[in-house]
């Protein structure tokens, strides 16, 4: 094959999937945000936050387990380690801004979490990845949109106490996350990656919930999964926020930069906010309103930017991927 017709193929190739990888990155996010209100539902139902996160990554590991055993998939040494490193990561991220909120307000947990977005760049650049130009771009809109998407006028960065230290970790974790998938999708299968989170983080949370103090007990416990509402919402953090998301995050990051992907996931919050207008019925500022368009021109920025900067489609198809 010359030179000719090869170098047209692998930039289509390249670019179905690039664009595949950042639909899949931008749907888990659009998954992830719909997670809040599913949440507290929840816990207005009655299960105390570690009980929900133990059954939530429980049945997430059982459901993901009966689907490496019909694909026949082998575990290998290799992805048993990997996805091990991302469940201690990941368990660490729920527990720590779980108790960071106890201490602060939730719209400081928010941007206080959302400096992941410009920690992940500095992390991926501290591990010699290469960071595109415009993912930086999109890195610094996104964090300028985080900010006026969760501001509260003379409280979002005043009195730091533990919540927020615990949050600023939080913050980082989610950094090493992102970085962290993008190395280990690239040789371990999503399916092995996304099971043995969920498993790590069911073993680790389960001691930690028995010795916590439970107001309602097992009993307790039973009367608010039995609800309805509670059902409906574990279902869908069970299905969608845990096996869909992270199968999809552990698969398709082997197609994108550690920083691109956090640009992508900066969608989280907007369609968090959304979810809230239009399901819980809170309003949305005019401040909160520039931030979700400042945050979605982050992603055209990081996206579009390459096509704007390269007219060879070859250059195109090599800005947009990854180069280890």
């Amino acid at each position: 094959m010359d030179s000719s017709t090869s170098a047209p193929a692998y930039a289509t190739e390249a670019k179905t999937t690039h664009w595949l990888a950042v639909l899949s990155i931008a749907a888990t996010a659009t998954v992830f945000g719909g997670g809040f209100a599913a949440m507290q539902t929840v816990l207005n139902g009655g299960l105390s936050v570690g009980a929900a996160i133990t059954v939530r990554f429980c049945l997430a590991t059982v459901l993901l387990g009966a689907i490496l055993l019909v694909r026949r998939t082998t575990i290998t040494h290799q992805g048993l380690l990997d996805g091990a490193v991302l469940g201690v990561i990941l368990v660490t991220i729920f527990w720590l801004q779980t108790d960071g909120l106890r201490f602060t307000t939730t719209s400081k947990s928010a941007f206080i979490t959302s400096l992941y977005v410009p920690f992940t760049p500095l992390m991926a650049l501290v591990l010699g990845d290469r960071v595109r130009v415009h993912h930086a771009i999109g890195a610094v809109l996104a964090t300028i949109g985080l900010l006026a998407l969760v501001h509260v006028p003379g409280g979002v960065l005043s009195g730091w106490n533990r919540g927020d230290f615990e949050t600023l970790i939080v913050a980082v974790f989610c950094a090493a996350h992102l970085t962290a998938t993008s190395h280990f999708s690239r040789r371990t299968s999503g399916w092995v990656l996304a099971f043995v989170q969920m498993a790590v983080v069911a073993l680790l949370s389960l001691p930690i919930t028995l010795l916590l103090p439970a107001p309602n007990g097992f009993q307790g416990a039973i009367v608010a999964l039995s609800r309805h509402d509670v059902q409906i919402a574990m279902t869908y953090m069970v299905v969608l926020n845990s096996v869909f998301a992270f199968w999809a995050q552990s698969t398709m990051q082997a197609h994108l930069s550690s920083t691109e992907t956090a640009v992508i996931f900066s969608l989280e919050p907007v369609v968090a906010g959304l979810v809230g207008v239009f399901w819980v019925g809170e309003s949305l500022s005019g401040m909160q309103l520039l931030g979700a368009v400042l945050i979605l021109f982050a992603m055209l920025a990081a996206e579009i930017l390459p096509r704007l900067l390269y007219r060879d489609p070859v250059a195109i198809a090599e800005a947009e991927t990854e180069v280890p």
